[in-house]
């Protein structure tokens, strides 16, 4: 029994959501992050060539000058909270997941300054699929409190070792079926009106006390018949989760461990797992490349 205890963990936060404030607007970014120099330029940079208008950063113990490279990148648009931590319940020691604790400290501290808040990783990427900016497809979702994003997951892209050029210029190849929801493969990330969340985990909000959403047709479904095949769309943004970028990341990525306490070979195995199933049928993927085409950016890197 004082094993199980011990095993488990806090992923869910009720919240009491921010009142919002005099003429909130804009669209913000929150995001945990340790020990990514490499890639958080360019993913601060795209996102703010798509929209976005702030940057709030939770940086969980970086020590390799990742904050000084988003704040190079995008100069007065980056809010830093120190957020390096393992916290547990007293009562029976569970773990308190860092990563919901943290959305849910920007939802309450910061959400109420903004129309939209979004919850990413920095191999998470939102891409306007018919719009110019992201703005631009939120407004058309002005109904909706929590829109649901399913990931498109990306590969390895044939690359052994970091191209130079960036992830967007050089991860083209994904898995072929989002819309069939696969376990360990296939999930969501959401963009919400943070002054509606009552209640927040990684993959999933409820808003005003229900587990309403919509995908981003604007289309009512609950979080639980997210899974099902009909809710599948990217007809005004697509979520691109770039799993593994090269080989040697992917390494990297299983050396560094889960946001969670688990037994290290169990992750191992876990994360090769999904590498297979998203390699295993993979399709060109053109989201980004015709985005840039349509706002006439040319060279990315």
């Amino acid at each position: 029994m004082r094993f199980f205890l011990r095993a488990r963990s806090i992923t869910r936060l009720l919240v009491t959501p921010p009142a919002p404030a005099p003429g909130r607007a804009g669209l913000a970014l929150v995001l945990i992050v340790r020990n990514e120099a490499r890639h958080i330029g360019e993913w601060a940079r795209f996102h703010a060539l798509a929209g976005v208008s702030h940057f709030h950063v939770y940086d969980n113990g970086s020590t390799d000058g990742t904050l000084a490279a988003i704040e190079a990148a995008v100069p007065g648009l980056v809010t830093v909270m120190p957020w390096d931590q393992k916290l547990r319940d007293g009562r029976f020691g569970f773990e308190i997941h860092n990563q919901v604790l943290a959305y849910a400290h920007a939802l309450r501290n910061f959400g109420g300054r903004y129309r939209w808040l979004s919850f990413l990783d920095v191999d998470e990427f939102l891409i306007p699929t018919q719009d110019t900016s992201l703005p631009e497809a939120l407004a058309a979702l002005e109904g909706c409190a929590n829109i649901s994003l399913p990931w498109h997951m990306f590969g390895r892209s044939g690359h052994d070792a970091a191209p130079e050029g960036g992830v967007l210029a050089n991860y083209t190849r994904r898995m072929a079926r989002p819309q069939v929801f696969q376990k360990g493969i296939s999930n969501f990330k959401m963009i919400v009106d943070p002054c509606k969340v009552t209640s927040i985990k990684v993959h999933e909000i409820e808003v005003e006390g229900t587990p309403a959403t919509c995908n981003d047709r604007g289309e009512p479904f609950t979080n639980a018949r997210r899974k099902e095949p009909g809710f599948y769309s990217n007809a005004r943004i697509q979520l691109n989760h770039y799993y593994t970028r090269s080989d040697a990341e992917l390494r990297a990525k299983i050396s560094r461990g889960p946001n969670l306490t688990t037994p290290d070979v169990a992750h191992v195995r876990r994360v090769l797992r999904k590498v297979d199933k998203i390699e295993r049928d993979e399709v060109e993927d053109t989201a980004v490349r015709d985005y840039f085409a349509r706002i006439g950016v040319t060279g990315w890197h």
